[in-house]
């Protein structure tokens, strides 16, 4: 199947993307709903959460500009030391961009 990148194939793209997005959202709470949660799945909800977050953050790190570093690192200090995401993550997109503006 071929879509052609004209406006109304750009349109029909993110209209296919955003079904293909609730089918699998609304089909994970309604698989779930048949599941108790125990506290084994309970655990393995929350390390894959942890293993999704590592896996867009390691890379990142590794190959991101000295903005991206200092956001990452900002972001994990700030997230130690208040214990609040909003918070952190506002101080690392500050960091980021401090760092972008003044390089």
């Amino acid at each position: 199947m071929v879509i052609e990148t004209t406006t109304l194939g750009v349109l029909a793209l993110i209209a296919i993307m955003a079904v293909v997005t609730l089918v699998t959202r609304f089909g994970g709470v309604f698989i779930m709903s048949f599941l108790r949660i125990s506290p084994r799945v309970e655990s393995f909800i929350n390390t894959m959460a942890s293993s999704v977050l590592i896996a867009i953050i390691v890379p990142m790190a590794v190959a991101g500009d000295l903005g991206a570093l200092a956001a990452l690192v900002t972001t994990g200090v700030a997230m130690l030391a208040i214990r609040k995401p909003l918070p952190a993550i506002t101080l690392g997109l500050l960091a980021a961009a401090l760092v972008r503006y003044l390089n």
